[in-house]
C-alpha cells in the first residue's frame, strides 16, 4: 500500500471531520445563547480531530517500516534481525534443530487486498453535510436542539467505529507483509552454514548474559574534587517526566468461568459508570445553561436521580460485587461456590438500573426519599441479587481452606448483610408515616453509603493494598477495632442530616454522638494503611495502581473527619441544604469508592487477560479524575459557605444566594468535565485490556514457527 493512498484516506477522514465541525460552526453561529450544545458540540468535534491526527501519524509510522521492510539489502537486514534474536528465540532455534530442520517451504503467502473503506469514510462524509440550515429561531427550538445531539451521539459511534475498523485493517495488512518477510527470512537461516549460525548464536546468548555492574565507567570511589574545580557534585539521578511504571505480576490464572464472570462485571460497570456520570455533565451544564431543553424527561428534578442511581447501583455496586468475586475467593484459597448465581445476580442488578432510569424519567419513583427513589418492585431485583451474593460468599467463606477469615471478607460479606437489612427496613411499609419516614430515609440515606459501599471498599483495602506492596497488613487487630466500632457508631448517625428537625432532640444527639464517635474506626483504619505503606512509599512511585488506593485512604480520613465536623449543630446550620453536601459526597463517593474500583480494576484485569492497560493513559486517567475532583468540590466548599453565611444573616433576598452560585458552578462544570473525560480514559483503557485485538506480528518469532512447521512437512526419503 503506497504512501499516497494512505494520505488519500487520512485526507477523507479529517474532511468528514471539518464538514462536521462546519456544520457544528453554523449551527453554533445563529447567536444561540444554548451552552450545553456548544460544550457538547466541542466535546464530539475535539475528539474526532484526534482521533484523525493519531490515525494519521500511525499510518505514516507503520509506512516507514513497511519501506525499510522492503528496501534495500535484505541479506544484511537479515543479518541484522539474526543478531537481534533474543533468548527465548534462541533457544527455539536449537530446540527446532534438534528435531531435525530441513528446508523451509519456498511456497510464498499472496499479499491481500486491503479492504475498501473509501466507501464507508465517503459515506460518513456526505451523511455528515448539511445543504441548508433553516434560520436562527428553528435551531433555538429545544426539540430541535435535542433531536440533533441525539443524531450526532450515533454519528459520533459510527466514525470511532470506523476508524478502529480501518486500522485494523491497516495492522492486518502490514502483518501480511511481516509474515512474508518472515519466510523469507527462515529461507535465508537455512542458507547459513550451520556451524557459522550456531557460532553467531552462541555469542549472541552470551551477551544477552552480560549483565552491567553499573559501574564499568564510574568505577566504585564516590567523586571528589580536591582542589575545588566542581562546585556541585550530585550523586541523585534526575526524575523524569514520564516514568516508566513497573509491569503487573502475572499470577496463576483463575479458571475462564470465573474471568469470564468477573470481566462482566467489570465491563457493566465502566457502561454504567460513563453512561450515568454523562448524565451529570448534562446536568452540571445545566447550572450554567438552564434553559438547555425543556422536556419533562430530561427536567433536572428526574434526571439528577438517575445519575445518582446509575452511579450508586450502577457502576459501584456492580463494581464492587465483580471485586469480590475475585477477593472472595482468592483469600479462602478456595473456588467460588456458584457461578450460575453470579450471572443471575448480575442481569438482576442491570435490570433494576434500566427499569429503575426508565420509570425515574417518566416521573414514577419513590416519592422522593434520596438514593431511595427506585420504587419497591425494581429495588426488590437488586434484593434478590443481593441475598444470591451473600450465599454464594458465604458458601465460598465456609468452604475455604485457610484456617482463618481473612479480615478483608469480615467486611465485604457483612456489608452485604447490612445491606440486605438497611434496604429491607427503608421499603417495608411499617414506618413509611410522618417522622418515622425521616427517620427511616436518614438511616437508608446514611447508611446505604457507609455500611454497603465504605464498609465494602474497605473489606477491598484490606486486600489489594497489602497484595500491592506485597507485605502483610499492619496490625490484624486495627483492622478489628475499626470493624466493630464502625459497626456500633455507624448505624445510628443517620439523622444527623434532620438536626433541627421535629424529630426528639435526645435522638438527634445521639446521632451527633455516633459521628463523632466514628473517629474511633477512621483512624484505626487510616493508621493501619499507613502503617502498611510505611518502608515502601518509593513503590507508589513506580507502580500505576497504588497511588489510586493511597488517594482513596486519605480522602477516606479527610472526608471521614469533614463528615464528623458536619454533624455538629451551628455546622449542620450553616451547610446543610447547600452545595457543600453535595461537594462532600462527591468527595466520599468519587475519592474513596471510585478510585478504589479503579485500583482494583487495574489490578485485578490483566491478570485475567494477560494486557495491560497503556501506562501513560493510565496516569492521564489518574491526574484528570484527581484534578477535576478537586475543582469541582473546593469552589462549591466555598460558594456554599458563603452562601450559608448569607442565610444566617436573613437580610438578603434568597436569589441574591443563587446568584452568588454562579461562578462556582462554572467550576463545578469544569471540574465536572475533567472527571466524565477520565472516564471515557479509563472505560478505553479496560477496552485495550479486555480486546481481542490482532497483534503485531514478530518477523523472528514468525519465522521460528515456519521453520518448526517444515519439519512437519519433511518429504520421506
Amino acid at each position: 500500500m503506497k504512501f499516497s493512498s494512505k494520505i488519500c484516506i487520512a485526507l477523507l477522514l479529517l474532511t468528514s471531520m471539518s464538514i462536521r465541525s462546519q456544520t457544528a460552526d453554523n449551527i453554533i453561529s445563529n447567536d444561540s445563547n444554548s451552552l450545553g450544545v456548544w460544550l457538547l458540540l466541542m466535546v464530539i468535534i475535539v475528539p474526532l480531530l484526534l482521533l484523525a491526527g493519531i490515525l494519521f501519524f500511525k499510518i505514516k509510522d507503520q509506512d516507514k517500516d513497511q519501506n525499510e521492510l522492503t528496501d534495500g539489502d535484505n541479506s544484511s537486514h537479515y543479518q541484522d534481525l539474526l543478531k537481534n534474536l533474543n533468548k527465548s528465540q534462541i533457544k527455539k532455534y536449537f530446540a527446532i534443530k534438534n528435531k531435525g530442520l530441513v528446508s523451509a517451504n519456498k511456497e510464498k503467502s499472496g499479499l491481500g487486498k486491503i479492504p475498501i473503506v473509501i466507501a464507508l469514510l465517503s459515506g460518513t462524509a456526505v451523511f455528515s453535510q448539511n445543504t441548508k440550515l433553516p434560520t436562527e429561531d428553528f435551531f433555538q427550538q429545544p426539540g430541535i436542539i435535542i433531536t440533533i445531539i441525539l443524531i450526532l451521539i450515533p454519528i459520533l459511534l459510527g466514525i470511532v467505529f470506523a476508524l478502529v475498523k480501518v486500522n485494523r485493517t491497516i495492522k492486518g495488512y502490514l502483518n501480511k507483509g511481516k509474515t512474508k518477510q518472515a519466510l523469507q527470512f527462515s529461507e535465508h537461516i537455512n542458507t547459513i552454514n550451520d556451524a557459522e549460525l550456531e557460532d553467531l548464536l552462541i555469542k549472541r546468548e552470551s551477551a544477552l548474559s552480560y549483565n552491567l555492574s553499573n559501574n564499568e565507567l564510574s568505577g566504585t570511589q564516590k567523586p571528589e574534587d580536591t582542589i575545588g574545580i566542581i562546585t556541585n557534585i550530585s550523586e541523585k539521578h534526575e526524575d523524569h517526566f514520564l516514568s516508566l511504571k513497573k509491569r503487573a505480576v502475572q499470577k496463576p490464572s483463575l479458571d475462564s468461568d470465573i474471568a469470564k464472570l468477573i470481566l462482566w462485571y467489570f465491563g457493566c460497570a465502566a457502561f454504567w459508570l460513563v453512561l450515568g456520570t454523562g448524565i451529570g455533565e448534562y446536568l452540571g451544564i445545566k447550572f450554567i445553561a438552564p434553559d438547555v431543553d425543556h422536556s419533562s424527561w430530561l427536567s433536572f428534578g428526574r434526571l439528577r436521580p438517575v445519575h445518582t442511581n446509575i452511579v450508586f447501583w450502577g457502576w459501584a455496586s456492580i463494581g464492587m460485587i465483580g471485586l469480590g468475586y475475585y477477593v472472595v475467593p482468592i483469600v479462602s484459597n478456595t473456588k467460588i461456590y456458584s457461578i450460575k448465581w453470579g450471572w443471575i445476580a448480575l442481569v438482576l442488578t442491570n435490570l433494576m438500573v434500566v427499569l429503575g432510569s426508565i420509570c425515574l424519567m417518566s416521573g414514577i419513583n419513590n416519592g422522593g426519599g434520596e438514593f431511595r427513589e427506585y420504587i419497591w418492585p425494581v429495588m426488590a431485583l437488586f434484593a434478590v441479587a443481593l441475598i444470591l451474593t451473600l450465599a454464594n460468599f458465604i458458601m465460598t467463606v465456609a468452604r475455604r481452606t485457610t484456617k482463618e477469615i481473612y479480615i478483608a471478607n469480615w467486611y465485604i460479606v457483612s456489608a452485604i448483610i447490612f445491606t440486605i437489612i438497611v434496604a429491607l427496613t427503608a421499603y417495608l411499609p411499617f414506618w413509611q408515616d410522618g417522622v418515622s419516614e425521616t427517620i427511616v430515609q436518614g438511616y437508608f440515606m446514611h447508611s446505604g453509603v457507609g455500611m454497603w459501599f465504605t464498609l465494602f471498599t474497605l473489606g477491598l483495602l484490606y486486600y489489594f493494598i497489602p497484595q500491592q506492596i506485597n507485605k502483610p497488613i499492619y496490625a490484624y487487630s486495627l483492622g478489628i477495632l475499626a470493624f466493630w466500632a464502625q459497626i456500633l457508631f455507624y448505624t445510628i448517625i443517620g439523622t444527623h442530616h434532620f438536626i433541627f428537625a421535629p424529630l426528639p432532640w435526645w435522638l438527634q444527639t445521639v446521632a451527633i454522638v455516633g459521628s463523632v464517635g466514628m473517629i474511633i474506626p477512621v483512624v484505626a483504619a487510616t493508621i493501619n494503611f499507613s502503617m502498611t505503606f510505611k518502608g515502601s512509599w518509593h513503590k507508589v512511585t513506580s507502580s500505576y495502581t497504588l497511588p489510586f488506593f493511597l488517594l482513596a485512604v486519605i480522602y477516606y480520613f479527610l472526608v471521614s473527619m469533614q463528615g464528623t465536623a458536619e454533624a455538629f449543630k451551628f455546622t449542620n446550620l450553616l451547610w446543610h441544604f447547600t452545595d457543600f453536601t453535595v461537594a462532600h459526597a462527591h468527595l466520599g463517593f468519587y475519592g474513596i469508592i471510585t478510585f478504589t474500583l479503579w485500583g482494583g480494576i487495574y489490578v485485578v484485569v490483566p491478570r485475567l487477560t494477560g494486557k495491560e492497560p497503556p501506562q501513560h493513559l493510565v496516569g492521564v486517567h489518574f491526574w484528570l479524575a484527581f484534578i477535576g475532583l478537586l475543582f469541582y468540590s473546593i469552589p462549591l466548599s466555598i460558594g456554599a459557605t458563603l452562601r450559608g453565611l448569607m442565610w444566617m444573616e436573613g437580610n438578603k433576598p434568597f436569589i441574591d444566594s443563587v446568584v452568588l452560585m454562579f461562578d462556582f458552578w462554572v467550576w463545578r462544570a469544569i471540574g465536572g468535565s475533567l472527571m466524565f473525560i477520565s472516564h471515557l480514559i479509563f472505560a478505553y483503557n479496560f477496552y485495550r485490556m479486555t480486546a481481542n485485538e490482532p497483534e503485531t506480528i514478530d518477523v523472528k518469532d514468525e519465522a521460528l514457527k515456519i521453520l518448526e512447521q517444515s519439519i512437519a512437512i519433511k518429504p520421506i526419503l
